[in-house]
């Protein structure tokens, strides 16, 4: 896999992940307990996945349980956090402060590589959270307990990216990234358990929204994104993931009729924009001469 299909593959994600705010706003509708929402689509995202692929994932080393366990509890971080933050908060506030995931990925990239991040990807950050600004900073902005929340979450999803970075070219991607939605169904179970009364969905809304949480954003999202980190970089897998709020806001406009509004538009244009800027990397073409002196070396060894 190249690094540009690594990339177009981190877009579908993305886009499969703008679904989850549908079908988590159907589910919660209906009156499905929160804990309970998260704990179902990992069980079933997991089992689905271990028996797609169940003679790969029989054998695995304990390497990639360890590393599955740790991106596991990151994973669920992030579901939890969100969770939360738009619990007690209102949605553009929790949006935008998820968001910054995409900023902290390459700052927490400075402590860990020792040096800044590429012009091109500081610039493409600026111009990313100008667009995050204009998307989801609609009714003022106020730091509350569901803010505190959002940022843990998005401190979580940025982490989780860098580590997933990190294991995915130490083992199976394929197994790390279904054994993490394994281990995140773990905890999910024992959290809902003890905040919760857990229950079924009652009504066919609330299946399809299960279903499509844990099939399209958990089973496809999850695991499609640690085989893509391994052939990209992280600041690319972050940038990439900032389309989400493009998408989600697409699929309620499409399916809940809810529009943007102009600023809305406007910040979609800028985080395309600031992806743009900063994934482009210019080519350089050696000169003619050089390719006549590897010709004539060719020339003289034949």
């Amino acid at each position: 896999m190249t690094q540009k299909q690594a990339n177009l593959l981190l877009i579908t994600v993305s886009m499969a992940w703008g679904t989850s705010y549908l079908f988590m706003k159907v589910a919660a509708d209906d009156g499905m307990p929160s804990f309970t929402i998260v704990a179902m689509r990992s069980i079933i995202a997991f089992i689905f996945m271990w028996l797609l692929f169940a003679k790969k994932m029989v054998r695995v080393s304990w390497q990639t349980i360890k590393y599955s366990a740790i991106v596991g509890a990151l994973l669920y971080g992030v579901f939890l956090g969100l969770l939360l933050g738009t619990k007690y908060t209102d949605a553009s506030t929790a949006g935008f402060l998820t968001s910054t995931t995409v900023v902290l990925v390459p700052i927490l990239q400075i402590f860990l590589t020792k040096r800044l991040p590429a012009k091109q990807i500081m610039i493409g950050v600026v111009v990313v959270m100008m667009g995050l600004a204009f998307l989801t900073l609609k009714d003022g902005f106020s730091i509350q307990l569901g803010a505190i929340y959002c940022l843990i979450g998005a401190l979580c999803y940025a982490i989780h990216i860098l580590v997933t970075n990190q294991f995915a070219r130490k083992v199976d991607v394929l197994q790390l990234g279904i054994y993490q939605l394994g281990f995140c169904s773990l905890y999910a179970i024992i959290i809902a358990f003890t905040f919760e009364t857990p229950a079924l969905p009652t009504t066919s809304g609330s299946w399809i929204s299960i279903l499509g949480l844990a099939f399209i954003c958990s089973a496809y999202g999850f695991v499609m994104q640690p085989i893509a980190q391994k052939y990209t970089t992280p600041e690319n897998t972050g940038f990439f993931f900032s389309l989400e709020p493009i998408f989600s806001a697409f699929f309620a406009f499409l399916f809940l009729q809810e529009v943007m509004g102009m600023t809305g538009y406007i910040g979609a244009v800028f985080i395309m924009l600031g992806v743009t800027i900063a994934n482009y990397q210019k080519k350089v073409k050696e000169p003619r001469v050089a390719y006549r002196k590897v010709a004539l070396k060719e020339k003289m060894v034949k």
